[in-house]
């Protein structure tokens, strides 16, 4: 049964004025109005104060940012609260000066704790700035590419061509398979000894979700999977994925690694999970949100209650 609660980075946090973005006159309202603000990223790093836990720190438009911004490079996002709100990335090897404002620093560490709509807004701001980056020449014809639609399109500038480039998203699907008392988890070689998570994969050409489900469990364990059933989705634009979570329940148990994707996989029972092996993903993961909820549906208290549990984020 598919989750209702939103997972960290999703949520109806801005109104994304989706119309307003064609109409020039209107872009430039927004922009000029008091209480815009800016969104900035640098080096796909986020602008964050630390108040004791991270909040996200918007600029005003004309707090001397001028100089280091042509206005073609804004991106507006949509009206957040009372803002209309524009994503900027800056440039250079050195953190620019509005670093003063709080300190930029990599929503996958930081977004868990933080306020969910200023979470959602930072990643948002994120993924649009890193799709410019990577689209700045046609990819058809090679020309340089020029911003239209308040930075939601990249068009050729070449008049023999004047292609479009819209930004899309890199579907991934993430499962937790379950034989009813156990959970299969997997690691990878370069992730700390004891870390473990849900299988995942991205989605091929031609390929339904179920299938993608099916294929990766079968390609990195070798196990064989029923019924599955969606669990609920997160965005997560490092740089560009759309993570859709499933639960899945197994056929047969025998793991056998097959496509170098993984070091190790392991069954796992709730009672192991609550001694704190394995450690578990961060909190702010769709990965932990598929665990937790398998764990509770069959336990006398929620994992989260369980003092001796470890997480990647957990000290020692």
């Amino acid at each position: 049964m598919a989750s209702t609660q939103p997972n960290v980075f999703a949520g109806p946090y801005v109104d994304r004025l989706e119309p307003t973005r064609s109409d020039a006159a209107a872009v430039a309202a927004a922009l000029a109005d008091p209480l815009a603000r800016l969104v900035p990223v640098w080096r796909s790093r986020n602008l964050l104060r630390r108040t004791p836990t991270p909040a996200a720190c918007l600029l005003e438009v004309g707090a001397g940012l001028e100089a280091q911004l042509d206005p073609g490079d804004l991106i507006l996002l949509g009206k957040y609260r009372q803002h209309f709100v524009f994503a900027a990335e800056f440039q250079g090897d050195e953190a620019p000066e509005m670093a003063t404002e709080g300190e930029f620093l990599d929503l996958r560490l930081a977004g868990g704790s933080m306020e969910p709509n200023e979470a959602g807004l930072l990643a948002y701001a994120r993924a649009m700035v890193t799709w410019r980056r990577r689209h700045r020449f046609c990819g058809t014809c090679g020309a340089p590419t020029l911003a239209g639609q308040a930075g939601h399109v990249m068009i050729c500038t070449s008049e023999a061509c004047r292609g479009q480039v819209f930004p899309r998203l890199d579907p991934a699907v993430i499962v937790l398979v379950t034989d009813g008392e156990r959970a299969l988890l997997g690691r990878q070689a370069t992730w700390p000894i004891g870390r473990y998570s849900t299988i995942a994969g991205f989605v091929e050409p031609g390929e339904s979700l179920e299938d993608a489900v099916r294929r990766e469990v079968l390609e990195e364990t070798g196990v064989h999977i029923g019924q599955l059933g969606y669990h609920s989705s997160q965005p997560w634009p490092f740089p560009s994925s759309l993570m859709l979570g499933f639960i899945a329940q197994a056929e047969t148990t025998e793991i056998r690694l097959g496509d170098d994707e993984l070091e190790d996989a392991c069954w796992f029972s709730r009672g192991q999970i609550a001694q704190g092996t394995p450690v578990l993903p961060p909190p702010q993961s769709v990965s932990y949100r598929l665990i937790a909820d398998w764990y509770d549906s069959g336990a006398t208290r929620p994992l989260a209650e369980e003092t001796c549990a470890r997480r990647w984020d957990s000290k020692p």
